[in-house]
């Protein structure tokens, strides 16, 4: 299949625009992506015309709307090659999946001196529930670095993992270097000595196809907003088994089977986990998006994105005043940079902002890995499916110009 990014972009509404005179170059995609015209389609309207309640309604638009979000489910399921829908569980993104598991699963069985093993290169969404149960029950945190190219060794996770480890939690693929970093081996590994595994989805499931079902972690996140779907959308995909281990988060609507004075009966797996009002059109809108990618093809996707990578990588390595972190052989479609000088990150996203070009600056929450690699901040230029080789050229005319300036 040709992969036709004119047509492509076209399905795109944002990109036809100009920011400050030019053509808007976007290239903050790690961090929220654009959306296409079939979701904003589907958005508008699941709200103006489709819009009611789920699940406790009989009337007709509340059964359309059940029908639309709970649809959604398998489509995600298919989307990260699971066979069973009822192991995937509705999110508001990452941050509430991972929550999810250190309160549901992981607070009720981690006592003190139990052992988390994660990566220097987590985004703190993968950190921050880890460090209140360090802080509220002892649990202890083991940090596995990354080397000077931005690997990950797996077999330093391995280890890692002693005999009062509990849990693996890593990245499949990081928001800040783009190294891919290989999790079968170590998810093999880990469930060999009964430790369970989370991964990290959110940038991997984005650029690549995925089996989960092969791939086996425990639980899996991703989050919409970066998959072209809305924000407040997300799903975890958690194995049945761990399901039937985990403790409800939280408590309302939808999770209940029946409540009494002095009793409560929870509903079954995933709506055990999924309380009060969901963010319906959100999900709605999530389930046009990977409807969308799976329309063009992961692999098609993927392969845009290789060759995008492999040109960019090309370009900003003939920059020999450009430090880009990470030079990984396994490396996706994520630059971050600093330039040699006094020139912050944030001024550096200012000058290209005015030629027209977005990316992100600053720590990208993932402070421990700025810390490993010795800066406070970068620049991050990250791509998507609708980028060009055209876009990366006005990316470097830009440097080009910082260079001029801040040299």
């Amino acid at each position: 299949m040709t992969y036709d990014i004119d047509k492509i972009r076209a399905d795109f509404p944002i990109l036809a625009r100009e920011v400050n005179g030019k053509p808007l170059v976007y290239l903050d995609n790690g961090a929220s992506a654009q959306k296409p015209q079939v979701v904003i389609d589907t958005i508008t309207r699941a709200y103006s015309m489709e819009y009611a309640n789920v699940h406790r309604g009989l009337h007709y638009l509340s059964n359309l709307a059940t029908e639309n979000y709970e649809g959604v489910r398998g489509i995600i399921a298919r989307f990260l090659g699971v066979k069973d829908e009822h192991e995937i569980v509705f999110t508001s993104g990452t941050t509430e999946g991972i929550n999810l598991v250190a309160y549901g699963w992981a607070m009720p069985r981690m006592e003190a001196g139990d052992e988390i093993v994660l990566t220097v290169a987590e985004h703190h969404a993968n950190i921050v529930p880890w460090h209140f149960l360090r802080e509220r029950q002892g649990v202890v945190l083991k940090w596995v670095d990354v080397d000077a190219n931005g690997d990950l060794d797996p077999q330093a996770m391995i280890d890692a993992i002693g005999p009062r480890t509990k849990l693996v939690a890593m990245s499949h693929m990081s928001n800040v270097l783009g190294t891919v970093f290989d999790v079968k081996p170590v998810i093999d590994a880990a469930h060999a000595k009964g430790v369970p595994v989370l991964v990290d989805g959110s940038q991997a499931a984005v650029h690549m196809p995925l089996d989960l079902d092969a791939l086996g972690a425990d639980f899996y996140a991703i989050t919409g907003h970066k998959l072209y779907g809305p924000s407040g959308s997300g799903a975890m995909h958690i194995k049945a088994a761990r399901m039937a281990e985990m403790r409800p988060f939280m408590g309302g609507g939808d999770m209940i089977r029946e409540v009494h004075r002095d009793t409560v009966t929870w509903n079954d797996p995933p709506m055990k986990f999924e309380a009060g009002t969901p963010g319906i059109v959100q999900q709605i809108g999530l389930g046009a998006a990977l409807e969308y990618m799976m329309g063009v093809g992961m692999e098609n996707i993927a392969a845009h994105e290789r060759r995008l990578t492999e040109y960019a990588r090309a370009r900003l390595d003939g920059l020999n005043w450009l430090n880009v972190q990470g030079k990984s052989a396994s490396k996706g479609a994520i630059f971050s940079f600093t330039l040699e000088g006094a020139a912050h990150a944030h001024d550096i996203s200012t000058v290209l902002d005015k030629k027209g070009v977005a990316v992100r600056a600053g720590h990208h929450c993932a402070q421990p890995l700025m810390e490993h690699m010795g800066v406070t901040a970068t620049c991050r230029a990250s791509m998507g499916m609708y980028n060009t080789e055209a876009e990366i050229d006005a990316l470097v005319e830009a440097l080009e110009l910082c260079h001029e300036l801040f040299a």
